[in-house]
């Protein structure tokens, strides 16, 4: 009997409240008096960040509180009942939303505080700027105030200084720093009255791991593969095939950051790490082209340079450990050193040994004087191609002082660029 008491006194409530009640007018009972509207901001859960049409969407509990003068009673006339929970729609509302209406319920208390919670999905703009991507962060800005009302009529305040993260879920790829609020009032040049609203912004850190080891990673491991294409031999005939192989290798990971990307002026750190690398390994592979034509110049090639020799030959080979196969490195090998000539077969020789005796030096009338002349053709033969060995053999050796020279050089170049932008991490 009690509750069905109760029930019939929560009825006539009802009846007696909204009998003469419009919720299309501001409650107010002078007109000319603002409604004060507190705002307060509860964020659920980070659904998705889309960085290439710049949408926040989040999920988001707004509760709004206001005091209806129309909406009052005394709770000892109606058994003390102090709160009705009634729908939404059966009261003014503020306008103040970034999504849709929902049709939840308000809590109407006696003296017509009526406070509404209601959960949202919200879409919002949000400008990302992906200079550092994948160690950035953004501050996305949920800018809430009337669509209709100035504040004169309608004016809001923000509950406390920062949103409610308590029942926050934690999202895989960005982590919340905090929600500050803040209280503005605009003037708008179309109009001469001013418009309160309550902005909140999320302060977001990507949380870079997945990028680190999906993205970042790979690529430097596959640059750190670009110099060893100098200590490739020359003759093994994969040296600019290997260049070509990481170079393509690099514009696929290239185009996976494009596509998340926002086609912006900025590019994004990583995508700065794949053009200076990309930009290294072009021209690690024109290098490399440059030097197998020095290696494969041939033996009519005209010799080194002196200064080559020096330079190249003596101080290079030795800072660089660009040593023959049992040869030290504290100085260049004498031209044909380690090459025994055959016995007889210097200058002059063949025609010393071939001559026989008590023929004079300037000829012989002897039966032999055109096999002398023979044996003396095939020695100049002999000692021109022994030359035109030495002197491929010394541009061969120019070719890979200058390999193992780029090899470390480039090693410097991606160790450098790979420290810089794990730097950034830190």
């Amino acid at each position: 009997g009690c509750r069905a008491a109760q029930g019939r006194l929560a009825y006539k409530l009802l009846h007696d409240l909204f009998d003469n009640y419009s919720s299309a007018l501001r409650p107010v009972e002078d007109t000319e008096r603002a409604l004060n509207v507190t705002l307060q901001i509860t964020l659920s859960q980070i659904i998705d960040m889309d960085e290439r049409n710049q949408v926040l969407t989040c999920y988001l509990w707004v509760r709004q509180a206001w005091l209806d003068a129309f909406l009052a009673w005394d709770k000892d006339a109606y058994g003390g009942i102090d709160s009705i929970r009634v729908p939404s729609s059966y009261v003014w509302r503020p306008d103040i939303q970034l999504s849709g209406p929902t049709d939840t319920n308000v809590v109407l208390r006696s003296d017509g505080r009526i406070v509404w919670d209601a959960p949202a999905i919200t879409k919002s703009s949000c400008k990302v700027d992906v200079s550092f991507f994948p160690f950035d962060g953004q501050q996305c800005h949920l800018t809430f105030g009337s669509w209709t009302y100035d504040g004169n009529q309608v004016d809001l305040y923000n509950r406390l200084d920062t949103g409610d993260l308590t029942d926050f879920v934690e999202n895989v790829e960005w982590e919340v720093l905090g929600m500050p609020a803040t209280r503005n009032v605009v003037t708008y040049g179309c109009c001469s009255e001013p418009y309160p609203d309550v902005t909140y912004t999320l302060l977001l850190k990507r949380r870079a791991s997945f990028y680190i080891f999906n993205l970042l990673l790979p690529c430097i491991l596959i640059s750190f593969l670009a110099p060893l294409g100098f200590y490739l031999p020359a003759d093994s005939g994969e040296k600019v095939s290997l260049g070509v192989t990481v170079l393509l290798a690099l514009t696929v990971f290239q185009l996976l950051v494009a596509e998340s990307m926002p086609p912006a002026e900025s590019v994004p750190l990583i995508g700065k790490y794949y053009i200076a690398t990309m930009t290294m390994i072009t021209a690690s592979t024109a290098l490399t082209i440059f030097i197998m034509s020095i290696h494969h110049c041939g033996p009519g090639a005209r010799p080194v340079p002196r200064w080559a020799r020096r330079l190249i030959l003596h101080h290079m080979a030795r800072v660089f450990l660009a040593c023959e196969v049992g040869e030290g490195c504290k100085g260049p090998r004498p031209a044909g050193a380690g090459t025994e000539q055959p016995r007889g077969a210097g200058p002059g020789a063949a025609e010393e040994g071939a001559r026989p005796r008590g023929c004079p030096r300037g000829g012989c009338a002897c039966p032999h004087g055109s096999l002398l002349s023979h044996v003396g053709y095939i020695a100049g033969c002999f000692r021109e191609q022994r030359a035109a060995q030495r002197r491929a053999a010394d541009w061969k050796k120019v070719a890979k002082v200058m390999d193992r020279c780029f090899m470390w050089v480039f090693f410097v170049m991606v160790f450098l660029m790979s420290a810089l932008v794990v730097g950034k991490a830190v």
